[in-house]
């Protein structure tokens, strides 16, 4: 790389130079020269504190991990004979796990001649979804894949956008009403003063 294209941190730019002599230009400024286009025809550098360079790009990745939302996919698994208690302690689990905002996999597993009784695992599924339907969405119909049958809940979705809509448009409507009404008494009130007095 006998050539660089050499830029400082705030935008100064010291056009093509020698590496050698960029190397040096950015020691004298207690500085480091660090590569930040290497494809470009010649490479561009740029003169920065590479120490503090590294530590804003840690803080950055590490304020854009907090603002991700993590949403993790949760299991639960039922047999064609799962008996009642079984039943609720799995289905309440899976309740708690929608309302913390995880994702739930409810799982039918069948062995040997169970498979021929499907809809015994249907209609658990189908209970399930009846069961957490305050809480949950269906993002994937129950389906077969082996010998398990399973469904996949997400957390249920509020409609709180559409509520404020309703509640804006009920405010407008009640404004437009108000307004209404005072042109009605000032009509009024103008009438009135132009009737002529009883003589």
């Amino acid at each position: 790389m006998p050539q660089v294209r050499v830029i400082t941190d705030d935008g100064e730019q010291f056009g093509v130079m020698d590496t050698r002599d960029a190397v040096r230009l950015a020691r004298e400024r207690g500085m480091d020269l660090v590569e930040v286009a290497p494809n470009a025809e010649p490479p561009v550098c740029k003169i920065i504190d590479f120490g503090k360079f590294q530590y804003e790009a840690k803080k950055k990745a590490n304020e854009a991990k907090k603002k991700q939302v993590v949403i993790t996919v949760k299991e639960v698994k039922f047999r064609p004979g799962t008996d009642e208690h079984d039943y609720s302690y799995r289905m309440k689990h899976a309740r708690e796990w929608l309302t913390d905002g995880d994702k739930v996999k409810a799982t039918i597993w069948f062995r040997g001649r169970e498979m021929t009784h499907r809809e015994l695992g249907a209609r658990i599924l189908e209970k399930l979804e009846k069961d957490l339907a305050d809480v949950a969405e269906v993002e994937m119909r129950p389906r077969m894949e082996g010998n398990q049958m399973f469904t996949i809940f997400g957390p249920k979705r509020h409609k709180k956008a559409d509520g404020s809509k309703q509640e804006a448009e009920g405010r407008r409507r009640e404004a437009g009403g108000a307004r209404q009404e005072a042109q009605t008494r000032q009509q009024a009130a103008g009438d009135s003063s132009q009737k002529p007095s009883p003589s």
